[in-house]
């Protein structure tokens, strides 16, 4: 589940209305955001004409599959499915001023939106609508995935699917009672008006010369780069081990649900009596390198499944518009989107696929347990003893 997002204060301001606002302003306002006319406190009912012809045109059953594909990261029937998963909890009614936007196009906003990463201005240029519409689309339909969708593809596994789970990962790896691999990578943001200090991200600003700014997000997934575990949204400048103490699944951890079972790290996670990770020290011995090249193999499941995330739903590379308080709803949903997509073998595009890189840094105390350093050695001797491990190492 999506971990318990920080407070933080709501510095918007809203300004009154100019009574002396000419009639050409007035009338070019964005419709949806009307407001009473200030004499006679009279509804506004001229609304300004889009054109949605974009929207008809892509949403027509004669449309390419595969350029519908390309627009929206999903198949069309995918896509049908969420829509009607999501039909009870986002359908509006009409009124006697206008229809309700369609349940399809509500869908299809927020997808897009998150798939391509475009400016709401640009959403509402291709979707006929307005721009603080498209807006509180988004932000409904991301509500609306966390609520309905998430309990459905995003939850930490029950019994049988652990032990799945496990025998997956030991299959492709050699390594027991692996229950997930994990990861933590960052999202770029605007700075914000709060708290900006904490959110700066050093790391990136100095490998890139360009001032960057960013929230976590750490996920757990299986074997096939499905999140079983997501925690959004702690500001950049906090490191991967220090997240982690702040997530639940540590919590769920140290409560002693993850006895017999080991979720795999890198470098920049601390090695526990639950999270198993690779021989940091120099002059390794010949199945600490072999342990390390089975661990390294199933990292690279996690990490693939980040850039994997990313890549389909291109609104994580960018700096979003959103406010800092609606990010971690975004985040989760484009999460549980990823599950959706990968369950049903939606892939991405060899196009899409890009380097995915994040700053490692080791923890200031990289070794909790020395019943941890035990069990290490002993997976990493029979790794090299039973020929379960690679011999790339000469």
């Amino acid at each position: 589940m999506i971990n318990k997002f920080m407070a933080f204060n709501n510095n918007t301001q809203y300004q009154t209305p100019n009574p002396e606002m000419d009639l050409y302003s007035l009338l070019n306002r964005d419709p949806e955001e009307s407001t009473s006319a200030a004499a006679g406190q009279q509804r506004r009912l001229w609304v300004k004409t889009r054109s949605k012809a974009w929207w008809e045109h892509v949403s027509s059953p004669d449309y390419p599959d595969e350029e519908f594909r390309k627009a929206f990261r999903m198949g069309r029937a995918t896509f049908d499915m969420i829509c009607t998963e999501l039909e009870a909890a986002v359908t509006k009614k009409d009124t006697t001023l206008r229809q309700a936007i369609p349940v399809r196009q509500r869908v299809a906003v927020c997808i897009w939106r998150l798939a391509t990463g475009e400016a709401l201005r640009e959403v509402s240029r291709r979707f006929g609508l307005g721009i603080s519409t498209c807006h509180k689309l988004i932000l409904e339909v991301c509500a609306a995935i966390r609520a309905v969708l998430m309990p459905k593809f995003l939850q930490w596994p029950d019994p049988a699917r652990a032990a799945a789970i496990r025998a997956g990962f030991e299959a492709a790896s050699g390594i027991p009672g692996v229950g997930g691999a994990i990861y933590t990578t960052h999202i770029p943001i605007i700075a914000p008006k709060v708290s900006v200090a904490a959110y700066f991200n050093k790391r990136h600003t100095e490998r890139n010369q360009k001032t960057t700014y960013s929230v976590t997000l750490q996920g757990v997934v299986d074997p096939n780069g499905v999140f079983t575990d997501i925690c959004v949204g702690w500001p950049g400048s906090m490191t991967n081990e220090h997240v982690l103490q702040k997530s639940v699944l540590c919590q769920r951890a140290l409560a002693g649900a993850l006895a017999d079972t080991w979720v795999v790290g890198n470098s920049a996670f601390p090695l526990t009596d639950w999270l198993l990770v690779p021989y940091a020290h120099q002059n390794l011995t010949w199945s600490q390198h072999a342990f390390n090249e089975k661990v390294g193999e199933v990292q690279e499941v996690a990490k693939e499944a980040f850039m994997r995330l990313k890549a389909r739903w291109s609104c994580l590379r960018k700096r979003t518009e959103m406010k800092l308080l609606d990010l971690p709803v975004v985040l989760g949903a484009c999460c549980v989107l990823h599950n959706i997509c990968e369950i049903r073998n939606e892939g991405i595009a060899p196009e899409l696929r890009f380097e995915l890189f994040d700053d490692l840094i080791a923890p200031d105390d990289p070794i909790r347990s020395p019943e941890a350093v035990h069990a290490r050695d002993q997976i990493a001797h029979k790794l090299l003893h039973h020929n379960l491990a690679g011999t790339n190492f000469q």
